[in-house]
């Protein structure tokens, strides 16, 4: 007989390390973390279930603690290989957590909101999803209502044009609003009768209050009055790592309760705004309660927050206690676990887990904003895409996904996999955590941080929400290399209590100190406040990439995208011109071929369509991944005198584009929403990064097209999103360059390198190859074409062909040298250097020596930094400087001070696509006899990118020795040496150093100046 043969059953595992990870902190003290090393169901002597587990905060293991949980907690989803913060005492190696004492943290670095906890109190799924799906909760009219009530409440003597804005994004008129905000007013002024302390009537209204401290109290004593004496901050940022919390606190108050017979106490305490119902329910009262427990980590525990209903001026008071906060806490551990065990393996395979059940609650689903991401969840990753769904007893599922098939279903849970595995690595690698589980000084070895600080100066005001702020080291004696212009920070006290305090950019270095621009004014704490400037490392995150990708699953761009639907093309550009336009297009190509050889060296293809499509009445968005790569395109259309509005942060733009920004317009007076609207619509062309199209102008504005440079750059999700807001779009880039980065390497595998360039390129009739290029001239042209293309790429013009630098002091720098350098062959490098018709020189360092540096914080060359230093001469504005190590740039930035180097730009491969300036200089860095390669430079398309930025002029810095074990540099070094563009720097360029001593400055245009 034939047996049946069954298929193995896959097998699912949640995948725990065993073994310490090197990337996990542990530590003992207040914020401590154990690794779970064992985990013991037990049933105790009355017979109760407990939860033993063997526990150790040393990564050596040896020393070991346990921690018994029971009351309750046994019930927490705590396993070998979890994090955990423990809260209580510890005796003799021995945690008890009870109904009494004590609290267990689950994965407490991960920071989990109070409002997605107390969501989670119906309904668990929400809660997981408002966490994946951060940018998902929309506005509404009652929304914008009560950010007004809010503003009114927190500052009623600002004009604030958030306001203004909301109303925008909602499409709503300035009389819609006023009605209904003006039913608050009453309440809100009974309130500020009844509570605020310059009130005569303050103090006389009785409230019943009971707070832990108090010990037994009568009822009749537990009545008191309670005045507000002061409002110590408004949205109060505060991460809390001991409790694994979050938050913004609406207002932070100093409050004084008096009893009747004994003496007032005074506490600073949350006030948690509501605008809707009175409704004083567990949600509302979960998250003063949460706020309550945050505060405690920051200043002494204030015991009890307070709900304020605006709608009727009622003041309800939410007692923290030890109850309360236990069950919120055992609520996130819940959360946590299925948040931080987002991934099983399947056979050695990673898939998606499933989420907390779906709950029977027709009315709570009916207005969940996380209604559809639950639906096309539950269809694409909790089940097979193929199933019928039409009998399924939750009908939102399927009234929310049937317009879906499986090929939609499939593209979604294939992009929320990948994301979540680059989140994970992410998160593996930095993250936020380890600004409060290392001190400064370790973070500071590591890179990424500025201790020891303190605010030096005035703050000044430089728009609403947008503060100046400088620090000096509190011991000058230290450098500052941790951070560099343009990092975004996070600024928190030296010794990690108060966290978070404020978040920004850096935006300039000096010797002496650090200048951010910060959301949050600091000069309100004492002036002997130690500070701490890190490096916020967990700031981009990739929940744009999943709001991107929950959009595409009701967008229309899903056909064209997903499903490879061929797209329409108009048969000639006349067909759909104005007749008013023809002629101004015809001008413009007629000029581009008249004056080509004026023209084309300040254009290239994407300006020239860009111009045609402004010049035919078409409104176009501009974007790119970054704020560079969209400001060398607008700085292209400025010359052109091509009007257009630039979203974005001003500390991102470039400085002469900040003229054409929002906030620059903005400062000129808008007040109104009419105003407003006419800003928004005023020009044709609309730029931004990827990142940003969540500005309120894309809830109402479309444009005709979207052009996406840089396109091969952008991982799918994050391109995604602009094509919304579009009824055509173009995408602009090149294979041949960087790729979307990808940390993780099972997501790589699985093609989250692929971009939305890459994919459409199945659309073969809709590619259109360009070999003629605009930028660089022949010998920096030949660089890419033996690298990479093949010989395919063209100059433009014979003009741009034969372009070179022109140094006008030139004669008078070889004169000096001669006088100083009298051995010529100790001069021949810079000679070299300077040689304008040699637009490509690489500087061997190999006999210098040039050796490299690798501490923790990362790989540095020292040499390499002032020889960039030496030969960095030209006008600040025209040169560029590239490392592929983010400590070189430090390294190289903090030689180059002072403002005649203000102007120059010192960055990475990555953040130079789509740039270019005049004079380009690579430092490669590695040099070490060891053959320590590393994977940046043996990748041929970064290679690619880095010796095609320059212009006129390509400086290179390395020791060929070492750059020679690279195959792309191999074949570089070859052409190079071919085409005689190597010089030799040797041991006695440091004597060359000393004696050079040209210490003034030439002030013609494009010279040198040689300070070594």
């Amino acid at each position: 007989m034939d047996q049946k043969s069954e298929a193995p059953k896959p097998k699912f595992s949640h995948e725990k390390n065993k073994c310490i990870p090197e990337h996990v902190i542990l530590a003992s003290g207040v914020h401590n973390r154990y690794w779970v090393l064992d985990v013991r169901d037990i049933t105790s002597s009355r017979s109760c279930t407990e939860k033993h587990l063997t526990i150790t905060c040393s990564k050596t293991t040896l020393s070991r603690e346990t921690c018994i949980l029971k009351d309750g907690w046994e019930s927490t989803p705590v396993a070998v290989g979890d994090v955990i913060h423990l809260e209580g005492r510890c005796v003799s190696g021995l945690w008890t957590i009870d109904r009494d004492s004590g609290f267990l943290v689950l994965l407490p670095d991960l920071l989990i909101s109070g409002t997605s906890i107390a969501n989670s109190i119906r309904c668990m799924r929400r809660g997981v999803l408002g966490e994946m799906f951060k940018a998902f909760d929309g506005g509404s009219k009652q929304m914008l209502n009560g950010t007004i009530v809010h503003d009114i409440f927190q500052k009623a003597d600002c004009a604030c044009l958030l306001l203004t804005l909301f109303r925008y994004s909602l499409k709503l008129t300035q009389a819609d609003m006023k009605q209904e905000v003006e039913e608050y007013l009453p309440s809100l002024s009974e309130w500020s009768k009844h509570y605020l302390h310059t009130s005569p009537q303050a103090g006389q209204k009785q409230l019943a209050l009971k707070l832990p401290s108090d010990g037994a109290l009568s009822k009749q004593d537990a009545t008191c009055s309670v005045t507000v004496t002061d409002f110590a901050d408004i949205e109060e940022n505060i991460w809390c790592p001991r409790f694994g919390l979050k938050g913004k606190i609406d207002v932070t108050a100093g409050v004084r309760i008096h009893r009747r017979g004994r003496k007032p106490t005074e506490r600073i305490v949350p006030l948690e705004l509501k605008t809707g119902k009175e409704s004083n329910s567990i949600e509302h009262r979960s998250q003063v309660i949460l706020y309550t427990l945050m505060s405690s980590a920051r200043r002494c525990d204030p015991e009890v927050g307070f709900l304020v209903y605006l709608k009727t001026g009622s003041l309800h008071p939410v007692v923290g206690n030890h109850m309360d906060r236990r069950e919120l806490i055992k609520i996130r551990n819940s959360l946590a676990h299925h948040i931080g065990n987002n991934l099983i393996k399947v056979d050695g395979r990673s898939q998606m887990a499933p989420l907390p059940a779906i709950v029977s609650d027709q009315q709570a689903c009916k207005y969940c904003p996380q209604k559809r991401n639950c639906a096309v969840y539950n269809r694409a990753v909790e089940r097979d895409p193929m199933e019928n769904y039409s009998e399924d007893p939750q009908a939102f599922v399927q009234s929310e996904s049937e317009h879906l098939n499986h090929v939609h279903l499939q593209y979604f849970s294939h992009w929320l996999l990948l994301c979540t595995l680059e989140a994970l690595t992410m998160e593996n690698k930095g993250g936020r955590r380890n600004i409060w589980l290392q001190t400064a000084q370790q973070r500071e070895k590591s890179g990424g941080c500025a201790g020891n600080m303190q605010l030096a100066g005035d703050v000044i005001v430089l728009s609403d929400g947008v503060y100046k702020h400088i620090f000096v080291r509190k011991e000058s004696d230290q450098t500052l290399t941790g951070l560099i212009v343009g990092d975004r920070i996070v600024v928190s006290d030296q010794d990690s209590v108060l966290i978070g305090l404020a978040m920004g950019y850096v935006t300039e270095i000096t010797v002496s100190g650090v200048t951010c621009s910060l959301d949050k004014n600091l000069s309100k704490y004492s002036s002997n406040t130690v500070f701490r400037l890190d490096q916020d490392e967990g700031a981009g995150g990739l929940g744009t990439h999943l709001g991107n990708l929950s959009m595409l699953m009701e967008n229309t761009p899903t056909r064209l995208i997903v499903e490879f639907r061929p797209p329409q093309f108009i048969d000639s550009l006349s067909s759909v011109l104005p007749r008013d336009a023809k002629d101004t297009v015809a001008n413009i190509l007629k000029g581009v071929f008249k004056r080509c050889l004026l023209l084309i060296t300040l254009n290239h293809n994407l300006t020239l369509s860009v111009r045609i499509l402004h010049a035919c009445g078409f409104s176009v968005l501009l974007t790119s991944y970054t704020h560079s790569a969209v400001d060398n395109i607008l700085l292209k259309l400025k010359r052109f005198k091509i009007g257009f509005l630039r979203l974005g942060r001003s500390q991102k733009v470039h400085h002469d584009i900040l003229p054409f920004t929002e906030e620059s317009c903005r400062a000129k007076g808008i007040q109104t929403l009419e105003e407003l609207e006419q800003l928004y619509n005023k020009e044709l062309i609309v730029a931004t990064t990827c990142m940003g199209v969540k500005h309120p102008i894309f809830s109402r504005r479309r444009f005709d097209f979207c052009i996406v440079d840089e396109a091969s750059q952008i991982s799918q999700p994050v391109c995604l999103g602009p094509l919304f807001y579009a009824q055509r779009f173009v995408l602009v880039g090149d294979h041949q360059q960087l790729p979307p980065i990808v940390q993780n390497a099972e997501a790589r595998t699985l093609g989250m390198d692929e971009s939305l360039f890459k994919r459409l390129e199945h659309h073969s009739d809709a590619v259109v190859q360009l070999n003629v290029q605009y930028r660089m001239n022949s010998a920096i042209m030949s660089l890419s074409n033996v690298l990479m293309y093949e010989g395919r790429l063209e100059c433009g013009s014979e003009r741009m062909a034969s372009a070179v630098l022109q140094l006008p002091g030139r004669a008078q720098v070889e004169k000096e040298l001669d006088l100083f350098v009298c051995q010529p062959q100790y001069s021949a490098w810079v000679q070299a250097a300077l040689e304008p018709n040699s637009p490509v020189c690489f500087l061997d360092t190999s006999e210098v020596p040039a050796p490299e540096t690798v501490e923790k914080s990362g790989i540095s060359n020292n040499t390499e930094a002032i020889l960039v230093q030496a030969i960095a001469g030209c006008r600040a504005s025209d040169i560029g400087v590239i490392a592929p190590y983010r400590q070189q740039l430090k390294a190289i930035s903090s030689l180059l001070q002072g403002d005649a180097f203000k102007a120059l730009e010192v960055n990475t491969v990555d953040k130079y696509q789509g740039r270019d300036k005049s004079v380009i200089i690579v430092s490669f860095v590695r040099s070490n006899p060891e053959g320590n390669l590393g994977e940046l430079l043996q990748d041929w398309r970064r290679l690619n990118v880095a010796i095609t930025r320059a212009k006129h002029k390509l400086l290179m810095l390395g020791s060929a020795s070492t750059l020679r074990r690279y195959a792309p540099l191999e074949k570089l070094l070859c052409h190079l040496q071919q085409e005689d563009m190597i010089s030799f720097t040797t041991v006695d360029f440091l004597s060359l150093s000393a004696r050079i001593v040209l210490g003034r400055s030439f002030q013609q245009e494009g010279t040198f100046n040689l300070k070594v």
